[in-house]
C-alpha cells in the first residue's frame, strides 16, 4: 500500500474513533462481533460486512472460500452503531467489505464511503432496482433500508454478491454462481411460504403495529398494514401525539396485539397497551420480532431464513392465522416432492 494511503488511513482511523478533536465518535457501548463461516473455513480471503442478514447471504455464497467478519451482532441497532477502533483496522484489512447502505448504517457510512476511494466496496442497496425502494414524506428522498424485509427483494441482492466474490476471485466463480442459485430457490420458496402463511389471517387482522418503521417492506411484500411508533430510524423519537393515535387505532379496529423487536426498547410498546386498557381494550403483546439485527449466533433465527421465518410465523400465529406444521422446512419438503 502507498506511504501516502497509509497516512490516510492512519488519519481516518483517528478521526473515527475519536482520537481526533474534530470527531468524537468514540465506543457505543455495543461492541461488534468478528464471526467467522461455518467450520472449515480455510480461506485467506476476507470479507467485512457490517450486518448479519448481509452476512448471512456473503456467507452462503461463499462457502468455504470467504472469511466473513460480521461487525455487528445480535441484538445491535445499527442506526445507532458507532465503529471502534478494531472495526476500522478490519475495513482497512479486508479483502472486500460489504454494507447494506441506504444509510443504514448511518454513522459509519462515512468511514465505509472514505474507504471505497481504495478497496473494493459492496453496497447491496445500490444493487437492487431503485423502483421497488419505498420513501417516506419528511425523509428527503432517502429509501427506507430494510429492504431485507421482503424476502423477494434481498434475493435480488444475491447476484451482486456472486459477481463481488468472482471478480475478486474468479476461480472459483463456478462455485459462488452454484452456491447463489442454490440461496435464490431457498429465498424464493420461503417468500412463498410467507404469502401462504399471512394470507390465513382474517383480513380485518393484517395490522402489524411494532415498535418503528421497520416493516414497511414486509408490509407491502405480505400484505400487511404496518404502523410503527417511531419512524424509519430508531433516532427519532415517538411523540405523544403518535402514541395517541396508535392508541386510537388499536381500540377502534379491535386490533388484539402489538409486537416487540429485539433492537428496539418495548416501553413505548407498553404505553400503547396501557393506553388501550384505559379504554376498555386488551392488547397482548404479540411477541418479538427480529428487525434491524439477526438472532444470537448459532440459533435458526441467527440466520437470515430463520430470522424471516420467524417473524412471518410469529405474526401469523399472533394474529389469528394459521402456520403449515413443521414450519418452513417441512412445508418446503412437500412442496417439492408433490412436484417431483
Amino acid at each position: 500500500m502507498p506511504l501516502l494511503w497509509q497516512v490516510r488511513l492512519t488519519c481516518l482511523l483517528l478521526l473515527l474513533t475519536g482520537f481526533l478533536p474534530l470527531v468524537g465518535c468514540g465506543s457505543s457501548g455495543q461492541s461488534g462481533v468478528a464471526e467467522g463461516t461455518a467450520a472449515g473455513v480455510n480461506s485467506d480471503f476476507e470479507v467485512v460486512v457490517t450486518v448479519g442478514m448481509a452476512a448471512d447471504l456473503v456467507r452462503r455464497v461463499g462457502g468455504e472460500r470467504v472469511q466473513v467478519r460480521q461487525l455487528m451482532g445480535s441484538g445491535v441497532d445499527p442506526h445507532l452503531y458507532k465503529p471502534t477502533r478494531d472495526d476500522i483496522r478490519q475495513l482497512m484489512s479486508s479483502d472486500l467489505i460489504v454494507s447494506v447502505g441506504l444509510l443504514l448504517e448511518g454513522r459509519m457510512q462515512e468511514s465505509v464511503a472514505k474507504l471505497s476511494e481504495q478497496q473494493r466496496v459492496l453496497v447491496l442497496g445500490a444493487s437492487l432496482p431503485a423502483e421497488r425502494l419505498l420513501t417516506e414524506d419528511g425523509s428527503g428522498g432517502h429509501p427506507d433500508p430494510h429492504v431485507w424485509m421482503d424476502v423477494a427483494l434481498w434475493a435480488d441482492s444475491i447476484p451482486a454478491i456472486v459477481g463481488a466474490l468472482s471478480e475478486t476471485q474468479p476461480e472459483y466463480a463456478g462455485e459462488f454462481r452454484s452456491r447463489g442459485e442454490q440461496l435464490t430457490a431457498e429465498l424464493s420458496a420461503l417468500h412463498e411460504f410467507g404469502l401462504e402463511c399471512v394470507q390465513s389471517i382474517p383480513s380485518e387482522r393484517r395490522v402489524l403495529v411494532t415498535s418503528h418503521d421497520a416493516f414497511r417492506y414486509f408490509g407491502r411484500a405480505y400484505g400487511l398494514e404496518v404502523l410503527g411508533i417511531q419512524g424509519i430510524s430508531t433516532e427519532s423519537e415517538a411523540g405523544l401525539v403518535r402514541v395517541n393515535e396508535l392508541v386510537d387505532l388499536l381500540v377502534t379496529r379491535r386490533v388484539s396485539a402489538v409486537f416487540a423487536e429485539t433492537s428496539v426498547s418495548p416501553k413505548n410498546l407498553q404505553a400503547l397497551i396501557e393506553g388501550a386498557r384505559s379504554r376498555s381494550h386488551e392488547v397482548v403483546l404479540g411477541g418479538e420480532l427480529f428487525s434491524d439485527a439477526m438472532g444470537e449466533s448459532g440459533t435458526p433465527q441467527g440466520t437470515y431464513s430463520g430470522m424471516l421465518e420467524h417473524n412471518l410465523t410469529t405474526v401469523t400465529e399472533a394474529l389469528g392465522g394459521r402456520v403449515p406444521s413443521g414450519g418452513f422446512t417441512e412445508w418446503r419438503r412437500l412442496r417439492e416432492s408433490v412436484r417431483e
